[in-house]
């Protein structure tokens, strides 16, 4: 049997591979703590699982769903759209559910890309922008990001014979991993940029939600001329708690939303009704829910930063996500610095060569667990540094 050469690109899956090392020392009855992947480790709000158990006893909402979502849902879509950032998407065109953003992003490949068209991505970014474009036997052009430059993907200098086959250029502020955030001023730029290449921007806005120290996060879609080109990706998972319910929406671009929309038909069959309905109560109830969950993980970030600092490591006060991005102390790399809290302090982190290759040098620590779990694994850290 043999599979498709696509496959043969592949890198294995990150957070799959963080998953297996953590399960296989829990077998052996070590205490692991994880920090590697952004997992809320708080409950759903309880009006939205109201919501959802109100909407589940229904049994309209058994049947098909509907392809692009219901009706209702990119309605509230739209709504939260205008409320939060004064944008006014038609809901009928410029609206598409997602059943999570990642499901979303890897199918716009499937839009979009063919065998040996390029996307351009960031040089440290979520891997679902490279691996949907080696899944549809595409290329990758990794935009350099430095931490001098803050960490801004840097397009101005993509060769023209990569240039000649773009398809799709990746950006994503509030960034993941590096907890950047992005300018008025950068938007436009690369607006700019796609419009002149006649290449779609898809933003992925995935943590527009989670902002500290007074910091609200835009939309692309704010900025003039952005509905020429741009899809943009927003995500309930973070702000919600709702990573395992797996919703979300894109907008913007009706002619990318009706691409992206014509690939889910032929390949799903869209998210639960149920779990639309408790959406719209997500988008549409009460954000103190949200402002709540900001103010637990920028708790959680001062300690974090205060800690690594308290031992010689450099970070940033991030403004957004629910991340630390630090770099490794002199002579380790991203990898023997993550493999080496792992084997002697038991605590998981993820190596920044993950996310890229200008990721070498720093790893990734996720907020996404309890207080006293975060201090303990803290507490490890600071004993073998």
């Amino acid at each position: 049997m043999k599979t498709a050469e696509c496959l043969n690109r592949m890198a294995p899956y990150l957070f799959a591979q963080i998953d297996k090392k953590r399960d296989a020392l829990r077998e052996q009855g070590v205490d692991v703590i994880s920090l590697g992947i952004g997992d809320p480790d708080c409950p759903t709000p309880d009006h939205i699982i109201e919501a959802m158990e109100k909407a589940i006893r229904n049994p309209l909402n058994h049947q098909y769903p509907d392809y692009a979502g219901s009706a209702a849902y990119r309605q509230a879509c739209a709504t939260w759209m205008h409320r939060r950032f004064g944008v006014s998407v038609d809901p009928e065109t410029e609206v598409l559910a997602l059943i999570g953003s990642k499901e979303g992003i890897a199918h716009l490949h499937t839009a979009f890309v063919d065998p040996g068209d390029y996307v351009l991505a960031p040089s440290i970014g979520y891997p679902v922008y490279s691996g949907g474009a080696t899944l549809q036997g595409g290329h990758t052009y990794c935009m350099p990001m430095r931490e001098e430059n803050g960490f801004l993907a840097d397009f101005d200098h993509v060769p023209e014979e990569v240039l000649s086959k773009a398809k799709i250029m990746f950006i994503g502020y509030p960034n993941n991993p590096t907890g950047a955030v992005a300018t008025e001023e950068y938007f436009d730029k690369a607006i700019r940029f796609c419009l002149e290449n006649d290449i779609l921007l898809a933003h992925d806005n995935a943590y527009s939600e989670i902002c500290f120290d007074g910091y609200s996060a835009p939309s692309i879609l704010e900025r003039p001329r952005a509905k020429e080109c741009c899809i943009e990706f927003f995500s309930l998972s973070k702000a919600y708690n709702m990573t395992g319910w797996r919703i979300a929406f894109a907008a913007g671009n009706a002619e990318s939303i009706a691409a992206l929309g014509t690939v889910k038909n032929n390949l799903d069959s869209g998210q639960f009704t149920a779990i639309q309905e408790a959406a719209i109560a997500a988008l549409l109830g009460s954000q103190q829910c949200v402002a709540d969950m900001c103010a637990l993980y920028q708790r959680r970030r001062d300690a974090v930063v205060e800690a690594l600092r308290a031992i010689g490591m450099t970070c940033e006060d991030t403004k957004a996500t629910i991340y630390v991005w630090a770099r490794v102390p002199e002579g380790y790399s991203s990898e023997s610095f993550a493999t080496k809290l792992l084997e002697q302090a038991h605590v998981i982190v993820t190596p920044g060569n993950g996310y890229g290759p200008d990721g070498e040098g720093y790893i990734r620590i996720s907020l996404t667990t309890s207080d006293d779990r975060l201090l303990e694994a803290v507490r490890r850290i600071k004993e073998i540094a």
